[in-house]
């Protein structure tokens, strides 16, 4: 491999890329800039109390958007069949870390859930880090149904079924939602019968609502989020807080680093409730154009879905667009209140490295898909002009022989 493609200023081969492609990557870099600027807002109070220095976290996220990027840069110049060839390797990786993270000593808890599991001084997330790899297994699952045997298709249909327990026992409601929610519509996209999607949407609601009969906090989130302000100082304080975040931020906004609510009012700013933060202080303006953002960026995916040859490619990009707009979409919901709480990160704009690399990686994927149809339109024409010419030469010879 070329190591100037590691990098994405020096990647000289942007310039052959399709324009989705490129369009997309300048998308990605802009929301990736305004994420961390957003984040040093967000975070700096909090850091200079907890950490003594007001820069920590946003030091420590520029390093592992650095990480993330080179991650970036290898994705979207490898072809996808290699990585798909690699990807049920990183699966079975990540649910063999998704369990361990259960097991007592092991597992790292934070608000009475065990999600991280920690590599040396490294925190990981293997709920966050699945993501793209469930996004290609289940690409490569459904896009090639009809060709697979009941025993193939048993077997990864469990595979997916474990995943989703294994985050719904740490427990983690939220993202095996997500993740239940992208497998079931790329399945959709496939074309498979309804009676086995009807099913399956029947099963995931019941397991929602038996683990929100089982999980008191769950419980009490629902409750919550129906009438926040029944109680404003407990159960709906996250809420009453964010709302107040987003009302306070008018039509133009507090302006950035003004925010107030940041100032140890509203709870984890700098991860689930970033956007308050953002609203607050770039007001509905702000929060309208990052929404317009989001809607380029989704229908640039939306192209390079229907403009994909390959069953498989085009259920890969469809399933990025699902996790990282979708995401993006129920963590703006939940702070401005349409959905009860969650810990779902705001994509490129949350403090984590496990999502910012989860993040870059899938839509790294989405580029790929983007890059490899402009590259099969140009194949097709130049087998064409070869076989016009051998044509050409066999009625050459033909007419000569009549002669």
């Amino acid at each position: 491999m070329n190591l100037r493609h590691l990098i994405p200023i020096f990647d000289n081969s942007v310039a052959t890329w399709a324009l989705e492609a490129r369009l997309l990557r300048w998308l990605t870099l802009i929301w990736l800039s305004v994420g961390l600027i957003m984040l040093f807002s967000a975070s700096y109070a909090v850091a200079d109390a907890r950490q003594g220095d007001g820069l920590y976290y946003f030091k420590r996220q520029v390093v592992w958007a650095l990480v993330a990027l080179i991650g970036f840069n290898i994705i979207v110049n490898q072809p996808l069949r290699k990585i798909l060839g690699m990807s049920h390797w990183f699966l079975a990786v990540f649910l063999a870390l998704i369990f361990a993270t259960l097991i007592p000593g092991v597992g790292r808890k934070a608000f009475d859930a065990a999600r991280w599991i920690a590599i040396g001084p490294i925190p990981l997330q293997p709920s966050e880090l699945i993501k793209p790899f469930l996004v290609l297994q289940s690409a490569r699952l459904f896009g090639q149904w009809e060709r697979l045997t009941w025993l193939v298709r048993l077997i990864w249909l469990g595979i997916f079924g474990l995943v989703l327990l294994g985050i719904l026992a740490q427990p983690n409601l939220s993202t095996a939602a997500l993740c239940g929610m992208t497998m079931w519509l790329i399945a959709l996209a496939a074309g498979l019968p309804y009676k086995y999607l009807g099913g399956t949407a029947i099963g995931g609601i019941l397991l929602a609502v038996l683990s929100i009969s089982i999980k008191e906090y769950q419980r009490k989130r629902v409750m919550s989020f129906l009438n926040p302000w029944a109680d404003p100082t407990g159960d709906g304080y996250q809420l009453v807080q964010s709302l107040l975040a987003v009302g306070s931020g008018g039509p133009w906004g507090a302006g950035f680093g003004l925010s107030q609510q940041k100032l140890f009012y509203l709870p984890i700013q700098d991860t689930d409730f970033i956007f308050a933060v953002f609203a607050e202080e770039f007001g509905f303006v702000g929060s309208i154009v990052l929404l317009i953002l989001l809607t380029l960026f989704a229908a640039l995916g939306l192209i390079v879905a229907l403009k994909a040859k390959n069953p498989v490619n085009r259920l890969i990009a469809s399933g990025v667009i699902i996790v990282i707009i979708g995401q993006s979409l129920l963590h703006i919901a939940v702070a401005t209140g349409a959905l009860p709480t969650t810990g779902l990160p705001l994509p490129m704009f949350s403090y984590g490295g496990n999502s910012i690399i989860s993040s870059l990686v899938s839509i790294g994927l989405l580029i790929r898909v983007a890059r490899e149809s402009s590259e099969a339109e140009v194949v097709p024409l130049r087998q064409n002009k070869s076989e016009n010419g051998r044509q050409r030469r066999t009625l050459a010879k033909q007419k000569i022989l009549k002669r």
